[in-house]
C-alpha cells in the first residue's frame, strides 16, 4: 500500500480529527493509499503530547510552519488554521510542492481565495482540495444518486443548509470565529457556507444571482476577561438563489441558510430537494431517516427509508449500523486520497471539494454581501 507522508499545521480540533481518522485508516477496505502522520506544527506547544504520543510516526514538532514546509520528508499538508491565515499558509505550501488539504473558506475573502488559486495555477503538479464532508453521509449519497439517476425529473425547488445553536448563549465568551479580522466579514458564510454548497455546486447547479438576508444577532460577547466586547460577525445568514439546471436549463430556486443561532438545533446539515417525479428530505438531525416521494400519479405519499452504513469507500462495518461524524469525516479523506492516487474521484458525489468550487462560494459570498447591503438581487459572476 502506497503511503503519504502528512504534515498537520494547525494542531486543534480539526488537526486532531484528521489524525484521529488516519489511524482508524483499517476501518476501509480495498484502498491502495493511505496517509502517515509524521510532522505537527502548532502555535500551542501543549498539543504535541497527544499527538506524539498516539503517533509514534511523527518525528518533528514546530511552532512554526516554515519549519515543516521545508521538511522534505512531509510529501502533503493539511491545514487547519484561522481563515485570516488561509492565503499566507496554502500558497506557501503550494509553492514549495507540497500537496495541500485545507480547511474552507479556502481565503478569508475573495482577494485571498483568488490568490490561493494563482499559485495553484503556477504549481499545477500539486494537488489542492478542501475540507467538507457532510455530502458523505448516507442519506445524502443516496440523494446524490438520485440526482445521478435524473430520478427527480424537474427540480422544482431546493433547500440546503447547516444550522447550529453554538452562539444562541449571549454570554459565550467571544472567540477567533466572531472575530471580524480572524474569521472575515463573510461571518457564518465563510464559516459554514462551504458545507452547504458542496453537493449543489457537485450536482452542476448553476447559480445565477442571490438576494440575501443577514443578521447579527448578539452585538456584544464577554472578552474572557470582565469585560465586553463587539462582536461584529454575521450570525445567520439566508441566500435566495436563482439556479438552473445543468442539462435542461431549466430555472429552480434554491434556498440556502448557514446559522449559528438556530434554536432547537446542535450541529445540523440538511438538504431538500423537490421535482416533479421524486422529492427527498435528508437531515443530520436524524440521520438514518431519509423522506421519499415518488410521484407517477394519484396519491402522494411521502415514505421514510432507514439508512445503514451505506458508504461510497467500502469499509468493516456491517450495513446495519449507525454512521456519524467521525464516518463522515474518514470517507471525506478516503475521497481525497482515493482521488489523489487514482487522478479521478470514485463517483461524481463521491469527490472532495475543490479549489475552484470553494472560489465560486467566495463569489457567491461577496455578492451575497452586496445584496443585504443594498437591499437587491445581485448577479453572481461566472
Amino acid at each position: 500500500m502506497k503511503k503519504i507522508r502528512f504534515g498537520i499545521i494547525g494542531g486543534g480540533l480539526m488537526g486532531r480529527e484528521f489524525a484521529s481518522a488516519a489511524a482508524r485508516w483499517s476501518h476501509l477496505l480495498d484502498l491502495d493509499i493511505q496517509p502517515e502522520i509524521i510532522a505537527v506544527c502548532s502555535r500551542s506547544p501543549q498539543s504535541f503530547s497527544w499527538f506524539t504520543t498516539h503517533f509514534p510516526a511523527i518525528r518533528q514538532t514546530t511552532l512554526n510552519y516554515h519549519e515543516l514546509l521545508a521538511n522534505p520528508q512531509v510529501e502533503a499538508v493539511y491545514v487547519a488554521v484561522p481563515h485570516h491565515l488561509h492565503q499566507e499558509i496554502y500558497t506557501a505550501a503550494i509553492a514549495v510542492g507540497k500537496h495541500l488539504v485545507g480547511e474552507k473558506p479556502f481565503g478569508i475573502d475573495l482577494p485571498a481565495c483568488q490568490a490561493i488559486l494563482s499559485c495553484m495555477r503556477a504549481h499545477p503538479g500539486v494537488f489542492v482540495r478542501c475540507s467538507s464532508h457532510w455530502a458523505f453521509y448516507p442519506g445524502a449519497q443516496r440523494i446524490a444518486n438520485l440526482l445521478e439517476k435524473g430520478a427527480f425529473g424537474r427540480i422544482i425547488e431546493a433547500n440546503c443548509g447547516f444550522l447550529h445553536s453554538s452562539d444562541l448563549d449571549p454570554e459565550r465568551p467571544i472567540n477567533w470565529k466572531r472575530m471580524v479580522e480572524f474569521n472575515g466579514v463573510y461571518g457564518c458564510l465563510g464559516d459554514l457556507g462551504m458545507h452547504v454548497l458542496h453537493l449543489p455546486l457537485r450536482a452542476g447547479w448553476r447559480l445565477k444571482n442571490v438576494r440575501a438576508i443577514l443578521m447579527d444577532i448578539v452585538k456584544e460577547r464577554p472578552d474572557g476577561h470582565g469585560g465586553r466586547v463587539p462582536c461584529k460577525t454575521w450570525d445567520n445568514a439566508t441566500l435566495f438563489c436563482e439556479t438552473t439546471e445543468p442539462a435542461s436549463g431549466e430555472p429552480f430556486p434554491l434556498t440556502l441558510k448557514t446559522s449559528r443561532i438556530a434554536p432547537g438545533q446542535k450541529n445540523t446539515w440538511y438538504v431538500e430537494i423537490y421535482g416533479t417525479r421524486a422529492s427527498a428530505r435528508y437531515s443530520t438531525a436524524e440521520p438514518k431517516g431519509l423522506d421519499f416521494l415518488n410521484y407517477t400519479g394519484g396519491e402522494q405519499v411521502w415514505g421514510r427509508l432507514q439508512t445503514g452504513y451505506e458508504t461510497p469507500f467500502k469499509t468493516i462495518t456491517g450495513a446495519n449500523f449507525e454512521f456519524g461524524f467521525t464516518d463522515g469525516f474518514l470517507q471525506m479523506w478516503a475521497a481525497c486520497l482515493y482521488e489523489f492516487g487514482h487522478g479521478q474521484p470514485l463517483r461524481q458525489f463521491a469527490g472532495c471539494v475543490t479549489a475552484e468550487e470553494a472560489a465560486f462560494s467566495h463569489r457567491l459570498f461577496t455578492a451575497a454581501l452586496e445584496s443585504h447591503r443594498d437591499s437587491r438581487v445581485v448577479d453572481i459572476p461566472g
